[in-house]
């Protein structure tokens, strides 16, 4: 069996730590660098829903997606909800590692395991790395679907391929334009729209679209807009990575038992459609 200094070495090499933003809080949060690994579990999000499933698969690994302090903190005491999350890891001799912004302009990387969910063809990325020399590396992907289809046929396609959420799928602009290049980004995208516009792609799927950047959006142009939930969008990754450590266990013969988590953790748990009628109109 590996250990787990072992185990992190591969995974940095799959997304080094360096590349991860600045602001960004990635890297091995707890756990013996000693400690022989069996099993890992893959998630987007590092809370006790998913820590309570690493102790029950009996993995000494949980690799997440989202920091768990990415602001830092003074304590790990049990009473904070994190701190519960930590002194399970610790008593459960289980480690954490995440890779977030570095897993994001990876080649491969969230977005590509976004666009190979929605059955959608890479053709570059949409922010490219400047550091890779390959061009391939970089926040987001331009990609293009096998056939062109209306816009409410995309959205549909979201719907039916990403995992379910309360939320489901949001579109702005006509749902009957045609839709021949999309650009996607998991996770928060609306920071993305100056490139968005600049590839001139017809659609926009992210996650966390706000009020503002998207009604400027719509406003601006004819593009349109695909809002996921957060976690729908990035969850694939999840599989796309541990499919990346299977092959790095079968290449040296380690023999690991290599999960992913289909907890939902996504926040949202309820949707309401709304009932009213239109400002202005009567009941």
């Amino acid at each position: 069996m590996p250990r787990l200094s072992e185990v992190i070495a591969a995974l940095d090499a799959l997304w080094p730590p360096a590349r991860a933003e600045q602001w960004d809080a990635v890297g091995t949060v707890c756990g013996d660098p000693d400690a022989e690994v069996r099993g890992v579990l893959f998630a987007v999000d590092p809370v006790q829903q998913i820590v309570d499933e690493a102790v029950e698969l009996d993995v000494q690994l949980v690799v997440a997606h989202h920091p768990l302090y990415l602001r830092g903190t003074t304590t790990v005491a049990a009473g904070h909800f994190k701190g519960r999350v930590v002194h399970t890891l610790i008593k459960n001799d289980i480690a954490l590692h995440v890779a977030h912004t570095n897993a994001d302009t990876a080649d491969p990387g969230v977005s590509d395991a976004l666009a190979a969910a929605l059955g959608l063809k890479v053709l570059r990325p949409l922010v490219p790395d400047p550091t890779d020399p390959s061009g391939r590396r970089g926040l987001g992907r331009i990609c293009e679907p096998e056939h062109p289809e209306t816009l409410a046929a995309f959205a549909e396609r979201a719907a039916r391929l990403l995992p379910a959420t309360a939320q489901g799928i949001r579109l702005a602009g006509d749902p009957d334009a045609p839709v021949r290049t999309v650009a996607v980004s998991g996770g928060s995208g609306d920071s993305l729209f100056d490139a968005v516009r600049a590839a001139g792609v017809d659609a926009f799927l992210t996650a966390d679209l706000r009020h503002h950047p998207a009604s400027e959006a719509t406003e601006r142009s004819p593009l349109g807009l695909v809002d996921a939930a957060h976690w729908a969008t990035e969850w694939p990754w999840c599989a796309q990575a541990a499919a990346q450590l299977d092959e790095i266990s079968d290449r040296h013969g380690w023999d690991l038992r290599v999960h992913v988590s289909s907890t939902v953790t996504d926040p949202w748990s309820s949707h309401t459609a709304s009932l009213s009628s239109s400002p202005g109109a009567p009941n």
